[in-house]
C-alpha cells in the first residue's frame, strides 16, 4: 500500500536489511523466543539557517542501523548495531537474548503482546510531492535568503531569520509472525522570524510565522499548500503592532484561541496525559505521569460536553501519521475523549494485551515508535486532535462575536505544565483585545493559566471544519534515555469562558 505518489527510495531498498533480518530472526528462533522482531532504519536530516539575507549554516546528518527485540521467559531483550553483515546481525540478536535472560530474573509481570493481523510485504509512503533532499542546496538557500532579505528591508525589522528542517525517514520491520513492512516518511519545518525594537519604550521583541511543520515535501515552501507570500508580508506590521501594543491587565477573560496556539495546549494537557504508560505510572522519568489515571476511564469529565478528541495515525500530512507502527500494527483512528468524558488512551501491544479489552477491542492502536535504530520502541503520541463542530459550521469571527470582554490568541510561544499534566500556563505570538464582539486593539504580555479540567470544561463553542488546522512539532520528548518524535494536533478555533490571564512582564519580576 502506498499513500502518496512517491515510491520508496531506491538507495534504501538497495541496503541489505532483508538478509540481516533473515539471519537475526533465524538465530532468535534457536533460543525458543516467544517473539522476535527486526527493525532497520535510515533517518536523514538537513537543516538550513539564514539570517539577514545570508546563509549562516547548513548541515546534513544520517542515522543508519538496525535493532532486534525479543521476548524470552516473559522478559524483553533489546540490542542494536550498525555493521551491516549477517555476522553482526547474529551477534546483536544474541546480545538481545542475553539481555532478556538477565531481565527475566527481575520481571514480575511477564510480557505478552496483543494479537495483530499479519501484513506481508506491505509498503507505505507519506503524502508528499517533492523530496526535499532532491532539491539542490543552492536553490533552497536562494529561496530562504530572498525571504529573509526582503523582510530585512522593512522599517520595523532590525533582523530576520529563516530556519528549515527537513527529514526523510525509512523503516523496514519484520517479525516471526510474518509481518514485513517498508515505509518512507518525509517532513519539513520552516520557521521565519523577524526582530525589532521600539525606541520610545526600549522594548525588543520578535514575531514568528504560524505555518506549522507538516509531513509534506519541498512543495510546502513553493506550492499552494500555504500562502507564504501573505504571511511573510504581514510579519513587519504584526511586529510593529506588538512593539507598540499596551500590556494586558491581568484578570478573568473569555478567550478565543486560534488553532496555531491551541494545538500546543492539546499536546501538553491531553496528548501526554492520555499516554497509557503515564496514566499507569510506568513513565515518570521525563515530564512525569498523568492525572488522568486508568481508574477514571469512562467517568472523568475532562471537559465540556462539546469536547471530542481523537487519536489518529492516519490523518493526511500528520507528523505522527504512518502506515504501521514499530510493532507492525496498522495505523488507526480512535476516540480519546467523547462528549467531554475520557474514553480511551494511546497504547502499544504489550499494554493492549493487559488493558486493551476496554480500550480497543484488545488490540494496540499503533502507538509504538523509536526515534532511531539505537532506541527501543516506546509508547508514543499519535496525532491527538480536537474535532470541529458537528452540526453547525461557525467561523472564528462567529466565535469572536459571542465575546463582550475577552482576548483573541494566535500562535504559540512558551508554555509550562506540571508533572501530572494538570496545572498549566501558555503564552502566544499575537493577542487582540475583544470588546462587544469585535477585535479592537493588539495586546502584549499575555499568558493564560488554568487546570486541565477547568480549562477544557470552560470550552463553550468550537469552530466548524473551515477553522480546523493541523499544528505540531518536531521535538516531542519522552523517556530515559530521551527520545524525540514528531507529532501533529488538529483543532478548530475555540471559545473558552472566564479563564485567568496573567501579565507576563509583571510576573517576571516576582
Amino acid at each position: 500500500m502506498l499513500s502518496g505518489g512517491a515510491s520508496i527510495d531506491a538507495s534504501f531498498t538497495a541496503l541489505p536489511y532483508r538478509r540481516l533480518a533473515e539471519a537475526a530472526l533465524a538465530r532468535a528462533q534457536d533460543f525458543k523466543v516467544t517473539h522476535a522482531d527486526f527493525r532497520f532504519e535510515r533517518v536523514r536530516h538537513q537543516g538550513i539557517r539564514v539570517r539577514d539575507g545570508s546563509l549562516q549554516g547548513a548541515g546534513d546528518s544520517e542515522d543508519l542501523g538496525f535493532a532486534v527485540r525479543v521476548i524470552l521467559n516473559g522478559a524483553w531483550g533489546f540490542a542494536a548495531g550498525m555493521v551491516l553483515t549477517r555476522e553482526s546481525a547474529v551477534q546483536v540478536t544474541e546480545t538481545a537474548v542475553r539481555v532478556a535472560q538477565v531481565a527475566a530474573r527481575m520481571t514480575t509481570e511477564p510480557v505478552a503482546l496483543a494479537d495483530e493481523p499479519v501484513y506481508a510485504d506491505a509498503e507505505w509512503v507519506s503524502g508528499y510531492q517533492v523530496d526535499p533532499f532532491a532539491v539542490p542546496l543552492s536553490e533552497k538557500v536562494e529561496l530562504l535568503a530572498g525571504w529573509s532579505g526582503d523582510l530585512l528591508g522593512e522599517p520595523a525589522v532590525a533582523h530576520s531569520s529563516v530556519f528549515v528542517q527537513q527529514v526523510i525517514e525509512n523503516k523496514f520491520y519484520t517479525d516471526l509472525a510474518g509481518t514485513t513492512t517498508t515505509q518512507q516518511r518525509v517532513r519539513v519545518e520552516p520557521v521565519v522570524e523577524v526582530y525589532g525594537a521600539d525606541a520610545a519604550s526600549g522594548r525588543f521583541d520578535s514575531m514568528r510565522t504560524i505555518a506549522p511543520p507538516v509531513a509534506r515535501g519541498w512543495e510546502y515552501l513553493t506550492g499552494g499548500a500555504h500562502d507564504w507570500g501573505s504571511e511573510l508580508a504581514a510579519l513587519p506590521t504584526l511586529l510593529a503592532e506588538k512593539l507598540a501594543a499596551p500590556s494586558v491587565e491581568p484578570g478573568s477573560y473569555d478567550l478565543v484561541i486560534h488553532p496555531s496556539n491551541l494545538w500546543l495546549t492539546i499536546h501538553e494537557s491531553i496528548g501526554h496525559a492520555t499516554e497509557l504508560d503515564r496514566a499507569l505510572g510506568y513513565e515518570a522519568n521525563y515530564a512525569g505521569t498523568s492525572f488522568a489515571t486508568y481508574d477514571q476511564l469512562g467517568t472523568l469529565e475532562y471537559g465540556s460536553p462539546i469536547m471530542h478528541v481523537t487519536g489518529d495515525r492516519t490523518v493526511d500530512h500528520g507528523l505522527a501519521t504512518v502506515g504501521y507502527d514499530d510493532e507492525g500494527v496498522s495505523a488507526q483512528s480512535w476516540d480519546i475523549i467523547r462528549d467531554g468524558v475520557l474514553v480511551g488512551y494511546q497504547l502499544d501491544r504489550a499494554m493492549a494485551h493487559t488493558w486493551g479489552a476496554d480500550l480497543n477491542g484488545g488490540r494496540s492502536n499503533g502507538c509504538a515508535f523509536a526515534d532511531s535504530p539505537g532506541h527501543i520502541p516506546i509508547q508514543r503520541m499519535a496525532n491527538v486532535s480536537l474535532q470541529p463542530a458537528r452540526e453547525a459550521d461557525p467561523s472564528t469571527e462567529d466565535l469572536i462575536s459571542q465575546v463582550e470582554h475577552g482576548i483573541y490568541i494566535v500562535g504559540d510561544k512558551s508554555w509550562s505544565i506540571d508533572m501530572q499534566r494538570y496545572n498549566f500556563q501558555f503564552t502566544g505570538q499575537r493577542f487582540y483585545r475583544i470588546q462587544n464582539g469585535r477585535l479592537v486593539q493588539p495586546l502584549r504580555d499575555v499568558a493564560y493559566q488554568a487546570t486541565t479540567t477547568d480549562f477544557w470544561g470552560s470550552m463553550e463553542m468550537v469552530g466548524g471544519a473551515q477553522t480546523w488546522e493541523l499544528g505540531g512539532a518536531f521535538n516531542c520528548g519522552k523517556a530515559q534515555p530521551g527520545q524525540v518524535a514528531s507529532v501533529s494536533h488538529g483543532c478548530p478555533s475555540a471559545l473558552f469562558r472566564d479563564v485567568r490571564v496573567l501579565n507576563t512582564a509583571a510576573e517576571a519580576g516576582h
